[in-house]
């Protein structure tokens, strides 16, 4: 159910954070981890198939080896919170002694007889959302839902207010030129959804030239045709415009707000999985 390397956080209270499973096994992991807590050692213990708790299974057939450690005076979670808060890529590194937090994205190996892994994390999916109209802040708003950061840039004043009202970090454009505003990296999608496409050109030109794994712009197949002809025209290389995504989203022809932002995160979301982000940032 979760990728490898997912981390659940469980508290002396019982509380807890995150989850490992679609919700089968949760209340026995908390049990575990809490007598891990209670012992102060770390321990490696399998649910599902082939585990000593016979009587807890996964429905899948599978089953799963969970990693406890507790955390004690560790400077673990704060060392992986900085990494994640600078955007910036890091593993963990497990053993039987003490799990260390590492500089840079290693990819996963996990050796179960010696209780060694290591895990590679890259920073979330961040979204630049460009242009006017409801759709911006209801991309805005959709995307928060899934925890992914956003930089909205737009000359539209009423929803830069909206937004920054409810501490979205907000660029407002003065001038299709002032290209010099968009920030990237290489876990960023831009967005472009401006009706007004003389908007667009100087912006998406120099997005192109910016980090980014994803960049989608609305407007139908005529409007992206005339798109292509202007940058083309700008000296644009053939192979940058191929990747822009347009119409942009899974589904096309959405005419609401809500369903073009689900339509759009869908494919951004979609992108960020499949992309290898070792081969394009190393």
């Amino acid at each position: 159910m979760r990728n490898p390397g997912t981390i659940m956080g469980v508290a002396e209270d019982g509380t807890y954070a995150g989850s490992l499973s679609g919700g089968c096994i949760e209340t026995a992991v908390v049990a575990e981890a809490i007598d891990a807590l209670r012992f102060g050692e770390p321990r490696i213990t399998r649910f599902g198939a082939g585990s000593p708790y016979i009587d807890i299974k996964l429905p899948c057939g599978g089953g799963l080896d969970l990693h406890f450690q507790p955390l004690g005076d560790s400077d673990l979670a704060a060392k992986c919170l900085q990494s994640v808060q600078q955007r910036a890529p890091f593993s963990v590194t497990l053993s039987p002694v003490c799990p260390q937090h590492s500089p840079g994205w290693h990819p996963t190996s996990y050796n179960a007889a010696e209780g060694t892994a290591v895990f590679g994390h890259w920073p979330e999916p961040q979204l630049a959302i460009i242009g006017h109209g409801a759709g911006v802040a209801a991309l805005d708003r959709l995307a928060h839902t899934l925890g992914c950061r956003t930089q909205v840039y737009t000359p539209d004043d009423r929803i830069a207010a909206d937004l920054e009202s409810v501490s979205t970090e907000v660029a407002r454009l003065k001038r299709a030129s002032e290209t010099g505003l968009l920030r990237s990296d290489p876990w960023t999608a831009f967005a472009f959804l401006f009706h007004d496409h003389d908007w667009e050109t100087d912006l998406i030109e120099r997005a192109l030239t910016l980090p980014h794994f994803y960049l989608g712009a609305m407007g139908g197949s005529k409007a992206h045709a005339a798109r292509c002809e202007v940058l083309r025209a700008r000296g644009v290389s053939d192979a940058q415009i191929a990747a822009i995504k347009a119409p942009i989203g899974v589904f096309h022809s959405s005419r609401d707000p809500q369903t073009l932002a689900l339509s759009a995160l869908a494919e951004i979301i979609r992108t960020y999985q499949e992309t290898d982000f070792g081969a394009a940032v190393g």
